[in-house]
This record gives structure tokens, C-alpha cells and sequence, in this order.
């Protein structure tokens, strides 16, 4: 069925689904116009919590999706130029991207933004990656649960991978950062640091040799963003001398333009 529908009667189609599916929204009145639509079928997907879908239409969430991907232009490895060695700066949308794996800036509870039409980054990874992320991320701490205890939450700079489903990288690597509450501490800095250094360590270990990084804990999580960047840099490059070839390119993905100066200062 899903071959045959436009996007349009596909969003058309999704917006009922998940209506469908809410208890609390299932009488929703449903805009008419596309932005306002796209703008309902997100917010829906952001509060779902993970719980069996109907397999059709998880069909049709998935060429939807694999539509709006092309729609945002797919950016590939080889149309990001390397700034130095095996390192890249790329400004933009990181679910655009055709590398191995993206990071994901995740909560400690790991199963994406429940805030609707947030701009965060883990709400973007999990809209664009369809409703099986969050199910994943979750299966995924039901087990930890079953070992730590019901009460576990995932640490900082302790990365989690996954697939990343409809998203155009093959893989999603999650990873808490460190939250800044009072000021910078050296401990604080030393986990930022370890986010980064982890994250290539799982790289190495799942054979992925591209990555592309956000600008970890310099959201919500209050890092300030010049210090965060020379700690990434830094922990970057003294990994990648430390493992010569192991990758093929590690990219800082950045949204905002003073993140960008930041790096390009120091890259």
C-alpha cells in the first residue's frame, strides 16, 4: 500500500495513526495545512512512549521518513571536506548525515526528548530515526534495569549504541554528558572529555569509521560552548594520535556559528 501513497497521503495517513493511538489526543482537530500537520505527527511521535505499533503503518512511518530525508538533502562523507588529518567541520543539520555513526546528546533516562517540537538534538535523532529508536533505547534499559536495579539511570560519558533506523547514518551512539550546575569543576571537564574518548573507543570496538559528533552538553546542559570545544578538540586529537588509521574521519557537527568559530579556531 505504502509504494503507491504520496507523501502527502502518507502524512495525511500518519497524522490519524497516531491520533489513533493517544488516548489523550485521539480526537485532535487535524490541521489543514502541511506545516501543521508535519507539525501535529511530531509531536505525537515525541510523546509516544515506546509500546507496540501497528506494522503497516510503521511501514508507512518509515518511507515517510526515508521521503523527508531526501526532502532535507542527504549530505555524504565525500561532499564534507577535511579541515585537518582525519577531522572535519561541518555546519548543519546532523540527521542529515551519511556517516557511520552520529552522537546523540541523550538524557540519563536514554529514551530521547518527550517535549514536543523541542530543538534539542536528542528530539530531532528520535523524529527522524521513527518510533523504533525510543524502542530500542528502551529495550535497552529494560536489561540494564533487570542488572543494576529499577532505579538505574545510564551514567555520564557512558555511550550506548544503536541502530539509527530511518535515519541516513548507519548507526546512533548516545551518550550523557555532563550537566553544569554551579560552575565548571575539573570533574565536570574530565567527563566531557571521556564522552568523546568513549565514543571513539565503541567506534573502534563496532568497526565504525566515520563519526559525527554534536557539541555535547553545550544545550540544556549549560557547558560553555568555547571551553567544550577545546575539550573536545583536544580529547580528539590525542586519541586519533593514540590510534593512528583506526578512523577514517571524525567530524564536529555545529548548528549554531559561534560553535563554529570556536572550532574552526582550533581544528
Amino acid at each position: 500500500m505504502t509504494e503507491k501513497m504520496t507523501q502527502d497521503q502518507r502524512l495525511d495517513y500518519l497524522v490519524e495513526e497516531f491520533k489513533k493511538d493517544s488516548v489523550q489526543y485521539k480526537d485532535l482537530e487535524t490541521p489543514k495545512d502541511t506545516e501543521g500537520k508535519r507539525y501535529v505527527l511530531r509531536s505525537l511521535m515525541n510523546i509516544r512512549m515506546p509500546k507496540p505499533f501497528p506494522e503497516e503503518a510503521l511501514a508507512v512511518q518509515d518511507d515517510y521518513l526515508a521521503g523527508r530525508a531526501e526532502e532535507k538533502g542527504i549530505v555524504r562523507l565525500s561532499d564534507i571536506p577535511v579541515t585537518r588529518g582525519a577531522v572535519s567541520i561541518w555546519q548543519g543539520d546532523i540527521t542529515r548525515l551519511a556517516v557511520d555513526a552520529i552522537v546523540n546528546a541523550a538524557n540519563s533516562q536514554m529514551l530521547g526528548c518527550f517535549v514536543p517540537m523541542h530543538i534539542c538534538i536528542d528530539n530531532s535523532i528520535h523524529t527522524f530515526a521513527g518510533i523504533q529508536l525510543r524502542a530500542e533505547c528502551n529495550r535497552q534499559m529494560d536489561q540494564l534495569r533487570s542488572r543494576y536495579g529499577q532505579d538505574y539511570e545510564q551514567p555520564t560519558a557512558v555511550p550506548m549504541l544503536t541502530d539509527a533506523y530511518n535515519l541516513p547514518a548507519k548507526k546512533v551512539i548516545h551518550v550523557v554528558g555532563p550537566i553544569v550546575q554551579y560552575g565548571l569543576t575539573p570533574e565536570l571537564e574530565k567527563d566531557l572529555a571521556n564522552c568523546y574518548l568513549r565514543t571513539l573507543d565503541m567506534c573502534v570496538e563496532n568497526n565504525l569509521k566515520s563519526v559525527a559528533f554534536c557539541c555535547i552538553s553545550t544545550g540544556v546542559f549549560r557547558f560553555p560552548n568555547k571551553r567544550a570545544a577545546h575539550i573536545a578538540v583536544s580529547a580528539v586529537n590525542s586519541w586519533l594520535s593514540q590510534h593512528p588509521g583506526a578512523m577514517d574521519r571524525v567530524i564536529f557537527d555545529v548548528f549554531k556559528d559561534e560553535d563554529r568559530k570556536y572550532y574552526e579556531e582550533l581544528v
